[in-house]
């Protein structure tokens, strides 16, 4: 076989091995998504995917399904297998004492217990190895394991749902709803696969948010639903001030870590009630946003979403912590009196936040556009 096939062969099975990750988008947290594909003799003889944390990881599934097949077969795998013991045992032995003659891996694992270190182990025993097959979608698949191991922060998701002209919510506070159920859902989807979903006091004194993730609106099939709802992100609240009352929906919802800049003496208060208050320094008068990405990355926070109104979103903006826009707009204008996007105070074209748009299609009747920074200002 040529080097060309050879190329397109474990093109066409790592598709697979991706296309099995992917299930692990709502329950991997805090492990990355991986899949697995074992081929020998040009058949496909063992699948897996990682489920859970403390689970057998994709390795472990595909070479059960495999059996006595794995031996002499080639293994592809999405990310590098791992050569430590964690919860689990190291998956690059699984696949020395299976007999696999070659793996095929996606990327490295910048996780510094790993490192290159499992695919050394798979050389040592020599086996045939090769690395960097379809790396950038098996990037796109673990964008916040990534950031968090490669730069000690979480992939930040800000989502917002406007009007054609820019509005958020009537002057009153008023936004149910701005978009259609179509885009809602897509935004329960959205908080699924998140590690964490923040907001901050003003959204809840002004709409009684929950941020909870509602099995009903998910559209996805039964077994994803179940995954999805077997573990929640955790929820967030910046509350400087803690002007939110402890009987307000957002905390009968389940428990949360409220984010305070305030006297931590009221710790005890919101414990005995099963929330988690975290006192961090502040930074203008605020909690220092810069901190807390910190803190949750620590925490093994892959993705957070941000769910908040235009002075929180406008903060995380201006800070350059946001990764991701995700804008839901709806055909409809709000008027010139209904609040802005981001509160975002420019006073010159050259000022302007430049964006590329990644993707923009239709959810229903709104418009779903996703963009990121533009590291060029004339991209």
């Amino acid at each position: 076989m040529s080097s060309t096939e050879q190329s397109v062969l474990d093109a066409f099975y790592m598709a697979r091995a991706l296309e099995l990750a992917r299930k692990g988008v709502y329950s991997t947290h805090p492990n990355p998504r991986v899949g697995c594909v074992i081929v020998r003799d040009g058949q496909i003889v063992g699948e897996g995917w990682h489920v859970r944390a403390g689970e057998p990881h994709a390795e472990v599934h595909a070479l059960r399904q495999a059996g006595e097949q794995a031996k002499g077969a080639t293994a592809y795998v999405t990310l590098e297998p791992c050569s430590h013991h964690g919860r689990t045992p190291p998956c690059a032995d699984a696949l020395v004492n299976a007999g696999v003659a070659r793996v095929v891996a996606a990327m490295q694992d910048p996780n510094p217990d790993v490192a290159g270190r499992g695919l050394l182990r798979l050389m040592n025993a020599g086996i045939a190895v090769q690395s960097g097959v379809l790396e950038n979608e098996a990037r796109a698949i673990n964008k916040g394991f990534l950031k968090r191991m490669e730069h000690g922060l979480p992939y930040v998701r800000v989502k917002l749902a406007m009007s054609l002209d820019g509005r958020t919510a009537m002057a009153s506070g008023e936004s149910k709803w701005i978009t259609g159920p179509e885009a809602r859902s897509a935004v329960q989807r959205l908080r699924a696969q998140s590690s964490a979903v923040l907001t901050g006091a003003d959204t809840l004194l002004a709409d009684d948010a929950r941020l909870t993730v509602r099995p009903d609106e998910l559209g996805l099939d039964a077994e994803l639903t179940a995954l999805a709802v077997t573990r929640a992100p955790l929820r967030v609240l910046i509350d400087g001030r803690l002007r939110v009352p402890l009987d307000a929906p957002f905390f009968k919802a389940g428990n949360v870590l409220v984010v305070t800049c305030a006297a931590a003496s009221a710790r005890e208060r919101y414990q005995e009630q099963g929330h988690e208050l975290l006192a961090l320094p502040s930074s203008g008068g605020h909690v220092d946003l810069r901190k807390l990405m910190l803190e949750l990355a620590a925490r093994g926070v892959n993705e957070l979403l941000v769910e908040a109104g235009p002075k929180l979103a406008g903060a995380f903006t201006q800070l350059g912590l946001v990764d991701e826009f995700q804008l839901f707009v709806a055909g409809k204008f709000m008027g010139s009196s209904a609040r802005p996007l981001l509160e975002l105070p420019l006073a010159q074209m050259s000022e302007a936040l430049e964006l590329k748009i990644i993707e923009m299609r239709a959810v229903g009747n709104d418009w779903r556009v996703i963009a990121v920074p533009a590291l060029d200002p004339g991209v």
